[in-house]
């Protein structure tokens, strides 16, 4: 009968190394993926809630108010964007000698903001990532190297057989199983989390465009070096 507690405590000490590693990349890819998820769900739901108010007072030209409810909803990626491109655009418009128009320092701006803010989204996602495709490998060198001892065994002994090896070769395997164990849902997760940050970012852009578009319609186009 399968034992995995009598397992791990016949384990030697590199595979108990390697078992503790995994272990560890599970907690790590645990504590990404919840953070992420609280990440990505307080960020929608405030942009939700930000959304709304902006449009009735972009409908009004109210800049002002835009960007105190802007700087208010910091867990916003939508209002962090906004507030960066309302403060481009006011710092532009009071410099009367400058070259380029406001609403293109204020796109240029908007850009650099977008990329930071990407960054912003997949925080963190690298970990799942390395955990996705090391584990198995990381599993894999355990089990090698415990094969080896069971073999190195026989040969001290001198005797054989497949009772002799059976045990050794099982709690090499369980490495194995446990490097997949966390790969697995390390790629899951990641996937899914891939998906949700690709949907912020696309939002993110959709709203630098339409803001963009309303400075040009209501303060018109310059020309522009």
């Amino acid at each position: 009968m399968f034992d995995l507690g009598k397992i791990i405590s016949h384990m030697g000490p590199f595979a108990l190394t390697i078992a503790i590693t995994l272990l560890l990349m599970a907690l790590a890819s645990l504590a990404v993926f919840f953070e992420r998820l609280y990440a990505y769900a307080r960020s929608r739901a405030a942009s939700k809630i930000f959304a709304r108010e902006a449009r009735s007072l972009l409908l009004a030209n109210d800049t002002e108010g835009l960007r105190t409810k802007a700087n208010a909803a910091k867990r916003s990626h939508l209002a962090r964007l906004l507030s960066g491109g309302i403060k481009t655009f006011e710092e532009q418009s009071a410099q009367k000698q400058s070259q380029i128009a406001p609403t293109e320092m204020t796109r240029r701006e908007m850009v650099r903001q977008s990329d930071a803010l990407a960054a912003d989204v997949r925080r963190g996602m690298g970990v799942l990532a390395s955990v996705g495709s090391v584990a198995p490998f990381v599993g894999l060198l355990g089990t090698v190297i415990g094969i080896i001892d069971a073999f190195q065994g026989i040969a001290k002994e001198g005797s054989g057989g497949l009772g002799a090896v059976s045990s050794g070769i099982s709690e090499a395997l369980v490495v194995t199983a446990l490097g997949l164990v966390v790969a697995i849902p390390a790629v899951l997760a990641y996937n899914w989390l891939s998906t949700q940050a690709d949907a912020i970012i696309l939002a993110i852009d959709q709203a630098r465009g339409e803001f963009i578009d309303f400075l040009e319609s209501r303060h018109g186009k310059q020309s522009h070096v």
